[in-house]
């Protein structure tokens, strides 16, 4: 049994397996050979989505949508060949400061 904590892992871990072993059944396969714009498109949906569901209030509906967002951001992370450990990483290291000094930190673009 997978706990809280390593579900995560698993699930990018499948993520990867579909892009590396691609078939046509799998709906992460098609998301990934229709490439970054694709994947995105489906992140601002589901993003939306969460949005839509918070501002109902119903409890069951924004988990349902948050699991779908964080499930198309998990893709992201697989096409992109980021870790989940890397985004883990960042909020520990933003974990006790003030997030208005973190924001004022950063550098400028």
């Amino acid at each position: 049994m997978t706990t809280e904590s390593e579900i995560l892992q698993v699930v990018y871990q499948t993520i990867l397996d579909r892009k590396t072993n691609p078939t046509d059944s799998s709906y992460t396969t098609s998301l990934m050979r229709g490439g970054i714009d694709k994947i995105l498109k489906k992140v601002g949906e589901e993003a939306t989505e969460v949005v839509i569901a918070a501002k109902g209030g119903v409890t069951e509906e924004i988990v349902y949508e948050t699991a779908d967002l964080i499930f198309h951001l998990l893709v992201l992370l697989g096409h992109q060949n980021i870790n989940p450990d890397d985004i883990f990483a960042e909020l520990r290291r933003r974990h006790g400061t003030s997030g208005l000094t973190e924001k004022a930190s950063r550098v400028q673009l």
